[in-house]
């Protein structure tokens, strides 16, 4: 017969040194904690970007990239501007629908704050305004602005532009209006965000040349955006820019003479070169990502 669990001797160390817990520690209801709004995100920053150096770092920027993409793929979009300022900060602006700042029926705050400051609130869930999207969860630019000193949201539409700022995720000034815009039909959204020191202990650098490669990739897997790359903290301020009308098709024509780098099409070429047989059994997006850093 097994035993029961009364019957199952239970055996206590009475060596706790090395766990650091007091022989008369309780661990009751006061133990268990609930965290609210982005507290998550910064008491356990690793579960949404990865460790917080230079990769973690650069993450921030593509959460708030993806929106931009998100609109593009909606059809909305056809201009990304990524911008590296002075003062460490750095800027996204896409001429998209613009994020919507209505109050929302159930949660009575502009949806912009809703989408802003809450785990899991977004437009990706099957509501109807994103057929493709490349975020699902409902986390993305939430994380940036949770890790993030300040964050500042501006968005352009119905013929106003509206202004959010916010302070290490939590809202600071609420939504207001803060000007007009000349054409009635002109939308968008500009976020600006600078990271936080205290969680990017490592380096609070944006790296140029690691920016540029990801939007390369971004640009030729969407074909027909323009994305415009500025460091104005340069001695000059750089500016690269990053269109292909054609996408894939175009960006294999760039190649050229590129001897490990000729076949891009879904199915194996024909040469019988180690290298070029490896090459071709990569997925297509892994090329492009592989050939984008040469």
């Amino acid at each position: 017969m097994p035993k029961t669990q009364e019957e199952i001797p239970v055996e206590k160390s009475s060596d706790r040194s090395s766990t650091g817990i007091g022989a008369g520690q309780k661990y009751d209801a006061a133990q268990i904690d609930k965290l609210e709004g982005l507290e998550a995100v910064r008491k356990r920053p690793g579960m949404f970007i990865g460790d917080p150096d230079e990769r973690g770092l650069h993450h921030l920027v593509f959460e708030v990239l993806d929106n931009s993409i998100d609109e593009h793929l909606a059809g909305f979009c056809t201009k990304i501007e990524v911008t590296v300022h002075v003062d460490g900060s750095l800027s996204v602006r896409d001429n998209g629908r613009g994020i919507p700042v209505d109050i929302h029926p159930k949660w009575k705050m502009p949806a912009i704050e809703l989408v802003l400051t809450n785990l899991h609130a977004g437009g990706k869930f099957g509501q109807g305004a994103y057929k493709y999207s490349g975020g699902l969860h409902g986390v993305g630019a939430k994380c940036t602005n949770a890790l993030s000193e300040w964050f500042k949201a501006e968005v352009s539409r119905d013929g106003k532009v509206y202004h959010m700022a916010f302070d290490k995720g939590k809202t600071t000034d609420k939504l207001t209006v803060i000007g007009e815009v000349k054409n009635k039909k002109t939308t968008g959204t500009l976020i600006t965000f600078l990271p936080d020191p205290t969680i990017f202990t490592i380096t609070t650098e944006f790296k140029f040349e690691r920016l540029a490669t990801r939007l390369r990739e971004l640009a030729f897997l969407n074909p027909g955006l323009e994305i415009t790359l500025t460091d104005e903290g340069a001695d000059p301020a750089k500016t690269e820019k990053f269109f292909y009308k054609h996408g894939i098709e175009e960006f294999v024509k760039q190649l050229g003479e590129n001897k490990a780098m000729k076949c891009f099409s879904t199915s194996c070429c024909n040469t019988t070169t180690a290298t070029t047989t490896r090459f071709c059994r990569l997925p297509i997006q892994s090329r492009i990502r592989m050939a984008a850093r040469t």
